[in-house]
């Protein structure tokens, strides 16, 4: 039996964060991935994701300013950029089922400064919408110049190594069957054997709910199997950073994309997705062969948005697991307070350093502070049947 402070179970983009912010306190910390490290079965592959302060409650727009200040630590401590601000806009049409009320009122109540720019404005300031009919008179846009990508694949993997560098043992491919409560401390059950830690970090996505249901909790989520695109063209000089933004189409279907950004393999395309499109699976037995109906209506959607002149898009899948209020889960369980709980809700990889730090506190004995009330685990939120329409924000 093998001792350690605190056991982190799965090493994608949150427990890889918190890996590396225990390591970095010089807390004795062993992470354990059930895939090999960077694997492209979960959620924290592929190139980019959106980083942003633009959100729909106060709370999370306040988040977002530590998302951005703990990322910027790493990248110090990496001595690499991760941020790539880009500047973004949300696209509200004519009557959007996203109301961009609560987003404009909750950056004014944490002072964000950003714009709200009617349709003429938009096509003026990045001429690729100027391509489609999407953008029309009626639409109007959220414009915050701090919106931009941090990398998926890439940064999971400086976590690792900084995490690696301080001190922490991380082991690939060591499935973990099980977490066992034993008074002040937990054992945490592998094929290799066991292993007593004062604490315990679940970070395990999809597979969450397999390892604390036993302890007599459950988190409502569905996990689907969504996809991304990349989208080929010749004609790429107006969707270059500089002179594109992020976008987020703030309605239903809800769609997303960004400039060009990648190594040389995408370096000729733009890549674009419909948030919560997917249909939903089992994490261990979903496919990973593109969904064509998925892929058409994007097509369809990205055509009238930025113009015909894209070529057939090459697509890759990944999970969101979706809480059913689509809120984080960042907590202690209440009857087992030395084992933590995080899940992203399949918006967290924006947070993940912010993540990192935080549940390191919380396996280490802070207090939570009043931020984390909303992520209970306990929240009768989470009880309730996932419904899709409550994912529209």
């Amino acid at each position: 039996m093998t001792a350690c402070e605190v056991a982190v179970i799965g090493l994608g983009g949150l427990g890889s964060a918190t890996a590396y912010w225990l390591a970095r306190s010089n807390v004795n910390v062993i992470g354990f991935e059930q895939f090999e490290l960077g694997h492209v079965r979960g959620a924290s592959h592929d190139h980019s994701r959106i980083i942003r302060r633009s959100y729909h409650t106060p709370g999370y727009v306040e988040l977002t300013a530590g998302a951005y200040e703990a990322w910027e630590l790493v990248e110090h401590d990496a001595d690499e950029v991760l941020i790539t601000r880009t500047g973004g806009v949300d696209l509200f049409p004519a009557n959007a089922v996203i109301d961009p009320a609560p987003y404009r009122s909750s950056l004014d109540a944490v002072g964000v400064p950003h714009e709200w720019i009617d349709a003429t404005e938009i096509r003026r300031r990045w001429p690729a919408f100027d391509r489609g009919s999407v953008v029309n008179a009626d639409v109007m846009g959220i414009y915050s110049a701090d919106t931009g990508i941090v990398p998926a694949g890439s940064g999971t993997a400086t976590l690792q190594r900084l995490a690696v560098e301080h001190g922490a043992d991380l082991r690939p491919n060591s499935p973990v069957r099980s977490v066992l409560p034993r008074g002040d401390e937990v054992d945490v059950i592998t094929d290799a054997g066991t292993i007593r830690c004062g604490a315990v970090v679940i970070c395990a996505d999809a597979w969450t709910n397999r390892l604390i249901e036993p302890l007599g909790h459950r988190v409502s989520m569905a996990v689907n199997r969504e996809q991304v695109s990349y989208f080929p063209t010749a004609d790429l000089d107006d969707l270059q950073p500089g002179r594109f933004p992020v976008w987020i189409w703030m309605h239903d279907p809800s769609y997303y994309g960004f400039p060009v950004y990648g190594p040389p393999s995408v370096a000729d395309c733009t890549k674009a997705s419909e948030d919560c499109g997917g249909s939903e699976v089992d994490p261990d037995t979903r496919t990973f062969e593109p969904d064509p109906t998925m892929e058409h209506r994007l097509s369809k959607f990205l055509g009238s948005l930025l113009g015909d002149r894209f070529g057939p898009p090459h697509s890759t899948t990944c999970l969101y697991t979706v809480t059913a209020d689509r809120d984080f889960v960042v907590d202690r369980l209440p009857d087992h307070p030395n084992i933590c709980v995080g899940l992203g809700a399949a918006h967290g990889f924006k947070f993940a350093a912010w993540f990192g730090r935080t549940l390191a506190g919380l396996a280490t004995g802070a207090e939570p502070g009043p931020e984390l009330t909303p992520f209970a685990i306990d929240r009768p939120s989470l009880l309730r049947p996932v419904n899709r329409s409550d994912w529209l924000v």
